[in-house]
């Protein structure tokens, strides 16, 4: 592994891999003198990406612990796979050469060659010293090996994620992207066999499936509650912990209009209007003790499990 030096002149941290800062695309010329067929530029909308006669892509994102890269990590390792095929070199680029391109770059290692993420990013240090990326981006790469260095839209991890970047985004909560919504159970045909349908217990109205449930890490019981009274679920019941008494979802459609617009509230049926639980984009308390954020909250006892026959054994049943 080589380090090219000498003012603006990007770093080799792997074969056919480069990272630099914005002044090292100064000179097309020189880039395409260096075997370097392509540039991706991790940065603001005002920064300029394109460099006249090669491949280029942008990736609009501030070096900011909340800014999201990992949700583009994917299209990044494949136009950097792209390049590469074509035995050219490429160059990731952010304004400092430091955080934004050095965590694209790590996670294309996690990626391509099997490394976990300190693995990776020991890797692009070595090369370049100055490497340092952010928190924020840090805890991304983490999230990004912990879904197999795949940027999975179905897996529960990338559901909370993606619902505190919007927390973030959208502190006016007026318009909620339609993707952020798991689709309301009573206008599907119907459930994976794999899966369970919940329904409200009062009028047995379908209200969300166990795909949309995200689970989190058992907090640490009543000691969570030391600022508080603790009573109820919080309490020690036979000298155990309690369980989590509510399940946290994403959101579905039919809470859309609860939701827009407000801070917090409580959570219908949208059928008999029995309370369910409720919602805080600020975060709610588990009763193992977590803290959940954002949270969409739906009381246990107030819900049934619906599980589902397969087919086969319908068909064989009615035989």
């Amino acid at each position: 592994m080589s380090v090219l030096t000498g003012g603006p002149v990007p770093v080799a941290v792997w074969p056919g891999l480069l990272v630099g800062g914005a002044e090292s695309c100064g000179s097309a010329e020189a880039l395409r003198a260096a075997g370097v067929s392509a540039v991706l530029t991790v940065g603001a909308e005002e920064e300029a990406a394109v460099v006249p006669g090669l491949r280029c892509l942008q990736v609009r994102a501030r070096d900011e612990p909340r800014a999201d890269l990992l949700s583009r990590l994917d299209e990044c390792a494949a136009f950097i796979d792209a390049a590469r095929d074509g035995e050219g070199a490429v160059l990731v680029r952010c304004h400092a050469g430091v955080s934004r391109s050095v965590a694209v770059v790590t996670a294309y290692l996690m990626k391509t060659e099997g490394l976990s993420w300190e693995e990776a990013y020991a890797a692009v240090r070595a090369a370049k010293p100055d490497a340092e990326m952010n928190p924020g981006f840090q805890a991304q790469l983490k999230l990004y090996e912990a879904m197999g260095c795949t940027v999975d839209a179905s897996s529960p991890l990338y559901k909370q994620y993606r619902l505190q970047v919007l927390t973030e985004r959208y502190s006016e909560l007026q318009d909620l992207p339609r993707e952020v919504f798991a689709a309301d159970p009573t206008g599907m045909c119907q459930t994976p066999d794999t899966e369970i349908l919940y329904r409200c217990r009062k009028c047995r109205r379908a209200l969300f499936r166990s795909s949309s449930i995200l689970s989190h890490t058992e907090g640490s019981g009543p000691t969570a509650f030391a600022h508080k009274r603790i009573t109820g679920s919080a309490q020690l019941r036979g000298g155990s912990r309690e369980t989590c008494t509510s399940y946290f979802t994403e959101p579905v459609q039919w809470m859309e209009p609860a939701l827009l617009g407000v801070l917090e509230g409580q959570l219908l049926c949208p059928k008999c209007a029995s309370k369910l639980g409720s919602f805080s984009w600020r975060g709610e308390q588990c009763s193992c003790g977590r803290w959940v954020t954002p949270a969409f909250q739906i009381h246990k006892s107030r819900v049934d499990e619906a599980r589902t026959l397969p087919l086969g054994n319908i068909q064989a049943a009615k035989t």
